[in-house]
């Protein structure tokens, strides 16, 4: 399969507590920063389908995902070789409904629920962290409409 190397999907799970918005950070398998889950594009399955996948892969989540996205960010990703190349990801809302106690990738990762300003806090990248600080406004705006 060949694939765009420089574009990725993403899930953004949230859940409301309270009337207050969380959002689930993982750890990256390398690495051991925090983001959120992501992959690769997959021919002939949509953005946003793939974009759930790999949240239930990467952090045992299940839930409701928006169809549209939600924004982007770009991140240096790392390949075979010490190459290097920016990634351009596109981020879908994932409303979570249940959270899987085992799910593939669970001895690779860490999960943690965070508000969204805590969360920016822990991300690297900048604009991710951007997506993340407006996001309590951007929830309390879906929810009203």
């Amino acid at each position: 399969m060949t694939r765009n190397r420089d574009r990725q999907v993403a899930a953004l799970p949230f859940r409301i507590t309270g009337s207050r918005p969380e959002v689930m950070l993982i750890t990256s398998r390398e690495t051991g920063r925090w983001i959120i889950p992501k992959g690769w594009p997959q021919k002939g399955r949509s953005p946003h389908v793939v974009a759930m996948r790999e949240a239930y892969e990467e952090a045992g989540l299940k839930g409701r995902i928006r169809k549209r996205p939600v924004g982007t960010f770009r991140y240096q990703k790392r390949l075979a070789g010490d190459q290097g190349v920016i990634c351009r990801v596109t981020v879908f809302l994932l409303e979570v409904k249940r959270q899987l106690d085992d799910w593939p990738e669970k001895r690779s990762r860490r999960r943690c629920w965070l508000t969204p300003d805590a969360a920016a806090d822990r991300v690297e990248e900048e604009e991710l962290c951007a997506l993340l600080s407006g996001l309590t406004d951007r929830l309390g705006s879906l929810r009203e409409g």
